[in-house]
């Protein structure tokens, strides 16, 4: 009985057109960057996980499959805002970099998503992400003495409130701020 409901079923489905749904918990850029370019139907879908019972979907990039279609940007109204949408991609993208670089510095690292912040920790945090005003702010488990501060790329926080862990923020507008932080990423980790 059940066969002439799947023959019916399957003469449905438009097979010369297939939709590739990806579900993951992050995308590096480079994800991004294959969607763009594939010619395909592609959707790149984050979970994200609240508790013990709740999930939430969101679409990170989408391609159609006919044209070169750039891919959304992600739908959460709280974090973009007001803000330009190209303003909005930039940060997703460069949150991305950021992602890669601090996961890459070592296998025993582990991201950890908190309501204001990302945390990323060996034994405890080195380092805590968090985006303001149009720039990512990382707060580094570094002192500031002991790494000189720079105007307008770093600033000691020791005595300010801040959300995460560290002393030494620095300030990301650009993936060349995260090549220039790279060093300063790399002492955080060593220290945890």
């Amino acid at each position: 009985m059940t066969a002439p409901r799947t023959t019916t079923a399957a003469s449905q489905v438009l097979w010369s057109a297939p939709r590739l749904i990806c579900v993951a918990g992050g995308y590096t850029r480079y994800d991004l960057h294959a969607v763009r370019e594939h010619r395909r139907s592609i959707d790149l879908v984050r979970y994200r996980l609240y508790g013990d019972h709740h999930i939430t979907l969101e679409t990170v990039a989408s391609a159609a499959g006919q044209g070169k279609s750039a891919p959304h940007a992600p739908r959460r109204r709280t974090v973009a805002g007001g803000r330009d949408r190209r303003t909005a991609d930039a940060m997703a993208e460069l949150a991305a970099a950021v992602d890669e670089v601090l996961l890459g510095l070592g296998g025993d690292v582990a991201k950890v998503r908190r309501k204001q912040y990302d945390a990323y920790r060996r034994l405890r945090n080195f380092a805590c992400v968090t985006v303001r005003k149009g720039k990512l702010l990382v707060y580094l488990r570094c002192v500031p003495a002991d790494v000189g501060v720079e105007e307008g790329f770093t600033r000691d926080v020791t005595d300010l409130g801040h959300h995460g862990t560290g002393d030494l923020e620095v300030q990301l507008r650009s993936e060349q701020d995260v090549e220039r932080a790279a060093e300063l990423f790399r002492l955080a980790y060593a220290g945890a």
